[in-house]
Order: C-alpha cells, then sequence, then structure tokens
C-alpha cells in the first residue's frame, strides 16, 4: 500500500492516500475556518513522504511551517484524538520565495515563456490587441530575436508600430491604435512592479522538485502578501508556472505518489473576468497534467468561485464551515453539499453551517479512485509553527537555502532590445562623402596638379549668382540665334503684308 496522510479524524480516520494525490484537491471555507491549517497540514504530509510542494501564502502565516511548532498542550490532546503517532513539533524544509525578491529567492520568466496568450491576459488586452501581440512574437521568432524582459517586448512593438507596410505583406496590417494600446498596457505593468518577474535568470523548474538529504519533499513557499495586491500578475504567474510543469515535465503514469503537489490559495482570482480562451487552458492543464505527475489543489472561500469543468475535477475535498447569510451564499452551500456523496447519517447542507475551527467535511478518494462518503472530521494539528516566522527568521532560511545566491543578481544578455537598436545605429550612420574627405584621401584632380574635369554642375560665385556650364551656354546662344532669325522672318512678313495693304489701296 502506498503512503498516505492524515488529515483528522472523523467516525474513521480520513486519509489522503498518495496515489490518488495527483487526482487535485479543493481546500474551501469561509474567512477565518481554518483553510491555511489545513493546507499546512496537508504540506507537511506530502513533505513526510517525499513529495515536494509549492504553496501561494497570502497572509504570511504559512511561512510558519519553516519552524518547529510549540509543544502546547491542546495540540497534544487534539493529537491524541485525531490518533497522530508519536506527535512533537517539527520544521520542515522550506525554500522561500518571491517575484520582487524581498521576502524569498526572485522568480522570473522570460517574456517568450510566457507567451502570447498569458501575456495578453496579464495586459487586459481585447481580441484585436491580442492578435497583434501573437503577430509581433511571430516577427520576433522569425528574425530570431530573444524576447526575455520589457525592454525587449516594448523594441520589437516600436519596430512593428513603425515598419506597418513593409511587414504588412507577411504578417497582416496593424494599426498604430493597436500598438499604442499595448505599449500603455505595459506601461502599467512596469508600474505594477511587473519589471522584476521578466528576465533572467528564468525559474527552473528543477528547483521546485527538491528533496532534503532524509527524503523529505521541499516545501516551496511564494511570498504572495504583495503580489496578492496585483491580482492579475499573481493568477497569471501560478498559471504560467502550471502551463511551464504541463509542458517540460514527461508522463508519469499511475504512480505512488505526486511528483509535485501545487496548491493554489485564492484560486477564484484566477477566473475572475478571465477571457473565455484562458479558462479553457486552465482546464486543460488541470484535467491532463494529472498524467505528469502533479496534483493541484485550489483554495477558496466558495466552491462556485471554480467553473464547473474545473469543480468536477477535484477528486479530494475538504470543505470548511459556510455562512449562508445571503442568498448567493445559501447557492453555494447547497452547491457544496451536492458535491460531496451522500452520507445518510448526516444532513451535509445543515452541517457544512455549524462546522466550528479546525472542523471540516472531508471525502477522500478510496479504493479504485471511488470518493469516500462525506464524514465530519476533525482537522489533525500541524506539527510546524501555526503562525508566521519573524523577520530575522525568515532570512535565516533564506540564507541557508539551497539555492542561496543562484537567482539573486539579474543578467541582461543580447536579445531584441540590443539587435534592433544596433540595427537602427546602422541604418542612421552617416555614409562617406567625397566632399568631407578626410586629408590625404585621393578625391580628385587637384591632388595631382591636373587641370580640372569640364563641369557638369553650377558653381556659385561670391555674390550668389551662377555661372553656365559649356552646354548650357551652346544652348542659349544657339536658342537666342534661332529666336532671332524666327523674328526678324516674322518682321518681314508682317511689314509685306501692311504694304500690300496699302498699294491696294
Amino acid at each position: 500500500m502506498s503512503a498516505s496522510i492524515l488529515i483528522g479524524k472523523g467516525e474513521t480516520p480520513q486519509r489522503l492516500r498518495g496515489e490518488y494525490a495527483n487526482r487535485h484537491g479543493l481546500i474551501a471555507g469561509a474567512t477565518g475556518t481554518g483553510k491555511t491549517v489545513t493546507l499546512q497540514v496537508l504540506a507537511e504530509g506530502f513533505s513526510q513522504i517525499g513529495v515536494p510542494v509549492f504553496a501561494a501564502d497570502i497572509k504570511g502565516d504559512l511561512s510558519g511551517i519553516a519552524a518547529a511548532g510549540e509543544a502546547k498542550p491542546k495540540l497534544a490532546e487534539r493529537a491524541a484524538t485525531v490518533g497522530v503517532e508519536g506527535y512533537a513539533p517539527a520544521a520542515c524544509p522550506t525554500v522561500f520565495w518571491d517575484v520582487f525578491g524581498v521576502s524569498g529567492h526572485p522568480v522570473r520568466a522570460t517574456i517568450s515563456d510566457m507567451g502570447p496568450l498569458l501575456l495578453a491576459r496579464l495586459l487586459d488586452l481585447s481580441d484585436v490587441q491580442e492578435a497583434v501581440l501573437a503577430l509581433v512574437f511571430k516577427y520576433a521568432d522569425d528574425q530570431g530575436l530573444l524576447l526575455l524582459d520589457l525592454k525587449d517586448l516594448r523594441a520589437v512593438l516600436q519596430y512593428v508600430g513603425a515598419n506597418t507596410k513593409s511587414l504588412g505583406s507577411d504578417y497582416g496590417l496593424v494599426t498604430s491604435g493597436s500598438i499604442g494600446a499595448i505599449q500603455r498596457a505595459l506601461l502599467q505593468l512596469e508600474s505594477d512592479g511587473a519589471e522584476h518577474f521578466f528576465g533572467e535568470p528564468a525559474l527552473e523548474l528543477s528547483e521546485l522538485m527538491r528533496t532534503d538529504l532524509t527524503g523529505r519533499g521541499i516545501v516551496n513557499v511564494l511570498a504572495a502578501d504583495v503580489l496578492y495586491q496585483k491580482p492579475r500578475l499573481y493568477s497569471t504567474f501560478l498559471l504560467w508556472l502550471l502551463s511551464e510543469l504541463f509542458e517540460q515535465l514527461p508522463e508519469a503514469g499511475d504512480a505512488d505518489k505526486p511528483k509535485l503537489v501545487f496548491f493554489f490559495d485564492e484560486a477564484h482570482l484566477l477566473f475572475r473576468d478571465a477571457p473565455k480562451a484562458l479558462v479553457e487552458k486552465v482546464e486543460q492543464v488541470v484535467r491532463l497534467i494529472r498524467s505528469k505527475g502533479v496534483g493541484v489543489y485550489f483554495v477558496t472561500q466558495n466552491p462556485l468561485d471554480l467553473p464547473d469543468a474545473v469543480l468536477g475535477q477535484l477528486g479530494n475535498r475538504v470543505q470548511h464551515a459556510l455562512r449562508a447569510f445571503t442568498p448567493r451564499d445559501q447557492k453555494a452551500v447547497k452547491a457544496a453539499a451536492e458535491t460531496f456523496r451522500p452520507n445518510p447519517k448526516l444532513d451535509v447542507a445543515d452541517v457544512i453551517q455549524q462546522l466550528g475551527v479546525g472542523e471540516a467535511l472531508v471525502s477522500m478518494l478510496g479504493d479504485n479512485g471511488v470518493p469516500g462518503m462525506v464524514d465530519k472530521t476533525m482537522i489533525a494539528p500541524p506539527r510546524s509553527r501555526i503562525g508566521p516566522l519573524t523577520a530575522d527568521e525568515r532570512h535565516a532560511v533564506i540564507g541557508r537555502s539551497p539555492v542561496a545566491g543562484r537567482y539573486e543578481t539579474a543578467v541582461d544578455r543580447e536579445s531584441a532590445y540590443e539587435k534592433l537598436a544596433a540595427r537602427a545605429a546602422q541604418t542612421a550612420a552617416p555614409q562617406p562623402d567625397s566632399a568631407t574627405a578626410p586629408a590625404g584621401t585621393d578625391t580628385g584632380w587637384w591632388d595631382h596638379g591636373a587641370a580640372p574635369p569640364p563641369a557638369t554642375k553650377r558653381s556659385t560665385r561670391s555674390g550668389g549668382r551662377t555661372r553656365d556650364t559649356v552646354m548650357e551656354s551652346a544652348i542659349k546662344s544657339a536658342t537666342r540665334s534661332a529666336a532671332s532669325a524666327v523674328g526678324r522672318e516674322i518682321g518681314r512678313s508682317l511689314l509685306r503684308g501692311i504694304l500690300g495693304s496699302l498699294s491696294r489701296r
């Protein structure tokens, strides 16, 4: 039998079995009902069975997983009641990450890695603007222009906007309005601090799938207290991470335990105002990433925050209390109750509203992947600290991290910005001109004392008038002679006409 994680105890112990942990899960409940502690218990359990974890820490509370908890009598009593064997305070091996590089190691990705679809979501672009952005990516790829950071993307946008006519036959027409809208969105993105995220060295996904020397999985904690305030960047980053895992990891098939477990806190941010194409992308990743050995656990207040197509993929469920104060809350309670396998001994819709802190309705996948009957469960206590680390404790953990010093210094190698700047400088460089040739250069007749060649252009006199060339003088002379001859002939004809008229009279 594979390893399992004890979540708590109701009528029977509730365990998450390792071979079904990649079938994804849901942790839901109102604020203050114990979702973060449940997440902490699951993360500890995965670490103990050798599964690396990645979790977003919205409030900073999850950082306590890096320190041993206190041996409080209440926790020991609960552990004994639930059936935790050998309960003792213990820390988990932890690595802290931070997109802004303040509360953890910097996390970076390149513009190319993000791709036009996720970047369009991040920039909140219209369909037309998204198509223009895809065109820009295609042109950069065709020309071998690396898109690593924001200045690279801005440079290619500017180049495409300035050469729309010449590029139109190959890539289609692009309006200056669409280019301008994308550029303005990039400025807004930069003001949100996204320039810290885009660049190199990019995060190697293998860093998130480490175990320590004792075989315990590393718990990777993303400091998201600031990132959470920029919901579009937060959700896009986590979706990018899922997409990269899906694309890079090989097929795993059925295994005794996952390769990595991913906790997505405040999951409703991923789907809020998301375009249909993005929601479909999330559904695809969640549905297929299971075969890569990755389990995804959504943490949210209300199950209705998730699309039905995603909710239907979540086999392991922990439902904390919900409060039915509004019609929408009542609908959420009913929906949550209907998603569980019924238990004839429980009125699930009623129990959900009466759960205390640290209690939950739990249903885990059992034999052959069949959902177990829902059970009112007392959640096991964590072994690590409940609550955040101090700033000094966090810095100490960061300092002894296995990736310390690897991502702290940004790298800016030659990419689209540098190549386009060099191309523009070469185009703008002045061409050699004989009139400005340096001394000692063979520029013509004056260097050899030879007579000047026949003039072909007008030269300017000091008075500002111009001297005619030889050919011009000959033409003018011939013209004047012809004009004089014609004038004389006309004059004689007129005179003969006048005299003839007088003689007839």
